[in-house]
C-alpha cells in the first residue's frame, strides 16, 4: 500500500503551533514510507475564510522546509495554482463531486431532506435539554415523500441534506488509542449539505480522503467524536477507511489548548 497523508487546515486564520506539529507527523509519515504527503484546504465555510491564510500557510511551510507533492502552490507571480492528479485540492472547486455522492445517499435512502426553520430546531433543543434528553434532530421531515420535496423546492424553499444514522454500534482501530467504540443512539442526523448546496465537513472529508486515496489520517483528538459519523458514511457508500490516528493536543498549563 502507498502511504498518502495530508493536512486539511481551513482558511479561516493563520497557522498555529498545533496544525504545524500535525503536518510534521503527516510529513515525515510520508517521507519514510516513500510515499506522498498532500495539502488540500477545507474552506466551506466561506463566513470565517480570512483572506491570505492560505499564502501565509504556503510561505510558513516554504520557510520550514517541508515540501508537498500535491496541492496548492503559490506562483512567483504571487498567485495560486495546484500541483497533482487529484485536484482540485480547495473544497468550494468539488461541489459538484460533492452533489453526486449526496445525490448518490438521498437514491439510497441513507439520506433525506429537512426544511425546518433555525427557530423551530432551536425550540425542539430547548424542549429536550428541558427534558434532560440529548438534543438530536426529531426527524420531523424524515417521513417526507419525494412529491412533498419536490413541490416545497419548486415553492423556493432551500432544505438542507441529512444523514439518516443507523441504529447500532460502530467501532475502528485507532493507531493510537486501540479499538474505540461508540453508540449511535445519541448521535443526530448530521446535516451534510447545507442549504446552499455546500457541504459540510463530514461529508467532504470522506469524499475527498476516498479520492484522493489517503492511507492515514493524523489529526488532533478534538475530532474523535467527528469519527463515527465518518464511518457511517464509509459504511453508507461502501468506502474502505483509511488508518486514523487521533494525536494529543498541545496544552497550556491550565490545560487549555
Amino acid at each position: 500500500m502507498t502511504i498518502r497523508t495530508r493536512i486539511a487546515p481551513s482558511p479561516t486564520g493563520f497557522f498555529h503551533i498545533g496544525n504545524l506539529r500535525t503536518a510534521l507527523w503527516d510529513y515525515f509519515m510520508a517521507r519514510a514510507a516513500g510515499g506522498q504527503f498532500l495539502i488540500r484546504i477545507e474552506d466551506t465555510d466561506q463566513e470565517r475564510y480570512v483572506p491570505g491564510s492560505i499564502e501565509a500557510l504556503l510561505r510558513t511551510f516554504a520557510r520550514m522546509g517541508i515540501d508537498w507533492d500535491e496541492g496548492p502552490v503559490l506562483n512567483a507571480d504571487g498567485t495560486l495554482g495546484e500541483k497533482g492528479n487529484f485536484g482540485p485540492y480547495t473544497q468550494t472547486k468539488r461541489l459538484d463531486i460533492y452533489k453526486k455522492y449526496a445525490d448518490d445517499l438521498l437514491a439510497a435512502g441513507h439520506a433525506y431532506h429537512c426544511f425546518c426553520s433555525p427557530e423551530r430546531l432551536e425550540e425542539m433543543r430547548a424542549e429536550q435539554t428541558a427534558l434532560k434528553q440529548t438534543p438530536k434532530y426529531d426527524r420531523k421531515c424524515l417521513a417526507l415523500s419525494v412529491d412533498e420535496v419536490t413541490a416545497r423546492v419548486a415553492a423556493g424553499e432551500k432544505p438542507v441534506i441529512r444523514m439518516q444514522m443507523p441504529e447500532g454500534t460502530v467501532a475502528f482501530d485507532d493507531a493510537i488509542r486501540g479499538r474505540v467504540s461508540f453508540d449511535l443512539k445519541d448521535i443526530d442526523d448530521q446535516v451534510i449539505v447545507k442549504s446552499n448546496g455546500i457541504p459540510t465537513y463530514h461529508l467532504a472529508v470522506v469524499v475527498d480522503d476516498h479520492l484522493m486515496e489517503i492511507s492515514h489520517v493524523l489529526r488532533g483528538e478534538e475530532w474523535l467524536s467527528s469519527t463515527p459519523k465518518q464511518i457511517v458514511l464509509h459504511n453508507m457508500l461502501g468506502w474502505i477507511m483509511p488508518v486514523y490516528a487521533h494525536v494529543p493536543l498541545i496544552l497550556n498549563p491550565d490545560k487549555t489548548k
